[in-house]
This record gives C-alpha cells, structure tokens and sequence, in this order.
C-alpha cells in the first residue's frame, strides 16, 4: 500500500506555517491541535519541518529568547519528505534510518499531506490485522 492511501484515511487538511512564522505562534498551534510537527513553506514548497523537538533544542540553546525568533530559524532544514505513490514500507524504513518522525508529502512539487510515524504503524498494523481474519477464515472453511 501506499501514503496516497494512509492521506485517503486522514483527510486532506494539512497545517502549515510559513518561514517568517514566529516560534511563539508556531508553538500555540502545535499546543491547539495536539500535533508534534508543521511543515514549513516558502512560496508554496516545503523548505523545512519545525518539530517540539526544534524548540526545545533552541529553548535549551538560546533560552525564552528563542520563542521570539522564526521559525525558520530553528527548523530543521530541509525537510525530508515522500511522494504519495511510495510505499508504506518505504516510508518506515526512512524513517528509521533518518531518526525522525513526520515525513511531510510532496506532489508536483506542493505538499500534499504529512504522515508520521503512528499513521504509518497503524495503518501497518491494521493491514496486519487483516490479513490474520482472511488467514483464520480461511482456515476455519477448510
């Protein structure tokens, strides 16, 4: 299966902030809708991803005087992304190997959606769960 899929079951919204966004602000939204990332856009394409782990590097770094600056002065840049047509697979294998958690989704250029580790584990897991009803099914006609 594909993150085209996992998007189908997450809905098309997709939050993000421009580059210019104070981190103060950033961090109001990530409080208000329970999310742990945002993409970060500059005309249009994604140039990076601000994460709580960004702010809290730069609060430890800089002190309250971090909340002040851009976001794109502490995201992490650039920002690693997928298209919609990669595979679920794939994309936990990036990312494990890439330590992060939110992989923003890029078409043509534009982003599309955003995934994170526990959409990919669950829409995982589910297919998992599947599989093991055919298989007992299956089993129990035989």
């Amino acid at each position: 299966m594909t993150i085209a899929a996992i998007l189908r079951t997450k809905g098309p919204e997709v939050l993000t902030v421009s580059c210019t966004t104070p981190v103060r602000d950033a961090i109001v939204i990530l409080a208000e809708r329970r999310i742990g990332a945002l993409p970060v856009i500059r005309d249009g394409a994604v140039v990076g991803i601000m994460s709580e782990r960004d702010i809290i590097y730069s609060l430890q770094k800089e002190g309250a005087a971090a909340l002040d600056f851009t976001v794109e002065q502490i995201m992490t840049a650039p920002a690693i992304t997928v298209e919609p047509d990669k595979e679920v697979m794939g994309a936990l294998s990036l990312i494990t190997r890439r330590r992060i958690r939110h992989l923003p989704v890029v078409e043509a250029g534009r982003i599309v959606g955003i995934v994170s580790i526990g959409d990919l584990v669950k829409y995982r897991m589910d297919k998992i769960e599947q599989e093991a009803a055919a298989m007992l099914d299956y089993i129990q006609s035989v």
